[in-house]
């Protein structure tokens, strides 16, 4: 039996794809489907356009669009002429964005229409919209797409895995926002080993409505194009669209975050719809409460496979094996090729004991090359033996198995006391009143730091803030127990659903 070598670039990927399964369905978004061949060609047309707006090999491009055919294509255009990616999140401000653009470098900025003239007015680099619009002479995607004779004829340039593929930006909730730089090593390796842990094939369809921008969405676009499976690429999300895609489409996955989960149990419809069809649902980006693991896994008939990421890394970094045992709470197992130590906090040349709490370090080819134009902040975060420190503190049981306790950052040190919100946020999530949860810092002047809780109730439902305060009692120290408890429609969240406990602790109680 002959064996494929994997493609050492995400590009090359897409090329491969177009030959090994050409006419299936690759991407459907909301207003265009493409089979493999189609994608492959109308990257072809795109790059071809960009080579003559100047774009040459090493060159960043900034995209600054919502998930869609426009957003896959362009970002393959952009790496088939051997340039950088700089994807960015669409729920930046145009001022963010021009922060990025500058600091980066970029040549060329990708934006959808909507936000186009306020990142034309910030910015001197030249701007391509995503689709037709008033403005007399402006470029946009729809316009590159159109194939030609020139395109299909085309000589692209070479580049290899040690070439850089990505310049993504964290998230820059303690300043400002960095480039980590990662090589198309990282994440077609990244994409692989996820593939094999997850069991993807050409005959899995998926459903994701995460941002392509963000490496969890990355990695589901470029596992997708790797094992030949079609992806239904959701804008954003919504529990309709979502759920009826799972339905219309037959999906065997559906990826997406806690937050994501949650709305879906609250919603009033959800067993209206057909999910019978789905093999395995993923989880990642931040903790969930077991018992809604659980329930996920009931109502939506299939494993949930809890996952662990981060920038840095270009996509995973542990996750479950989909035939192997998968411990709700637990984020699984380091992806082959990657090595895990649990290291004291104050001293990472030390692991600390199985139970006890430590910091996560990882190495391996995953990792980036370091932060963009900052030696000082890419020293800080990988040592010299390649370790990279990644600011989450984790237990890990005698088999292995990883449990995040909580991101050391957002730890509430009260009267000296460490208080790991995400352990509280466990215990409120067992309350039966309770949807959504989100526990915060907020100052008090005697101990510092006090923990709050931020609580959505389930439709029809109704507590009071003693009773979640009586909850925590019973299995929480005092120390731990929320001293405040406050109802909302809703809570904050970022552009992969991720809830953001910072925008809500910013004042005392």
């Amino acid at each position: 039996m002959k064996t494929r070598n994997m493609p050492a670039t995400l590009h090359q990927n897409l090329s491969d794809a177009a030959v090994r399964y050409a006419e299936k369905a690759f991407l459907i978004a909301v207003d265009r489907a493409l089979t493999f061949r189609e994608a492959d060609e109308v990257t072809s047309a795109v790059a071809l356009r960009f080579r003559e707006l100047g774009i040459q090999p090493g060159d960043r491009v900034t995209l600054w669009l919502e998930n869609g055919w426009r957003w896959v294509v362009s970002y393959f255009a952009v790496l088939r002429l051997g340039a950088i990616v700089n994807p960015t999140n669409i729920l930046l401000t145009a001022e963010e964005v021009a922060y990025i653009v500058q600091d980066c470098g970029s040549k060329l900025v990708i934006v959808s229409n909507d936000k186009l003239g306020a990142l034309a007015a910030l910015v001197s680099v030249p701007i391509v919209g995503d689709r037709p619009a008033d403005t007399p002479g402006r470029s946009n995607i729809e316009e590159f797409a159109i194939g030609s004779d020139a395109a299909s004829r085309a000589d692209w340039p070479e580049c290899d895995e040690l070439s850089v593929s990505t310049l993504c930006y964290t998230s820059g909730t303690t300043g400002r926002p960095k480039g980590a730089v990662l090589r198309h090593r990282s994440v077609v390796l990244n994409s692989a080993m996820t593939a094999v842990m997850h069991g993807r094939t050409a005959a899995d369809i998926v459903v994701s409505a995460l941002p392509c921008s963000h490496v969890y969405g990355n990695v589901v676009l470029n596992a997708a194009v790797l094992c030949g499976m079609t992806l239904v690429l959701l804008p954003r999300f919504d529990e309709v669209t979502a759920l009826a895609a799972i339905q219309r489409h037959r999906a065997t996955m559906f990826e997406g975050v806690p937050a994501m989960y949650m709305r879906l149990l609250n919603f009033k419809d959800f067993g209206t719809f057909d999910l019978t069809s789905l093999r395995v649902c993923t989880a990642g980006g931040q903790t969930m409460p077991v018992s809604t693991m659980a329930e996920v896994e009931r109502r939506f008939g299939c494993p949930l496979l809890e996952l662990w990421g981060m920038t840095e890394l270009g996509g995973l970094g542990t996750t479950h094996p989909h035939r192997g045992p998968h411990r709700l709470g637990s984020i699984g197992v380091p992806l082959p090729l990657m090595e895990i130590r649990v290291v004291q906090m104050d001293d990472p040349s030390v692991e600390v004991a199985s139970g006890e709490v430590g910091e996560l370090v990882i190495r391996g080819p995953f990792v980036m090359s370091g932060y963009h134009g900052d030696v000082e902040s890419t020293r800080a975060a990988i040592d010299s033996q390649g370790w990279l420190r990644t600011g989450d503190l984790v237990k890990r049981d005698a088999d292995g198995y990883l449990f995040v306790v909580d991101r050391r950052k957002e730890v509430i040190i009260s009267g000296g006391y460490n208080i790991y919100p995400a352990e509280v946020e466990r215990v409120i999530a067992e309350h039966p009143a309770v949807s959504m949860i989100a526990v915060a810092a907020m100052k008090d002047e005697l101990l510092g730091q006090v923990p709050k809780a931020f609580v959505v109730r389930r439709i029809g439902a109704s507590c009071t803030p003693l009773d979640i305060i009586d909850h925590c009692r019973r299995s929480l120290a005092s120390y731990k127990v929320p001293k405040a408890v406050e109802f909302l429609d809703d809570l904050p969240r970022n552009s992969t659903g991720k809830i953001l406990r910072r925008a809500l602790a910013t004042s005392t109680i």
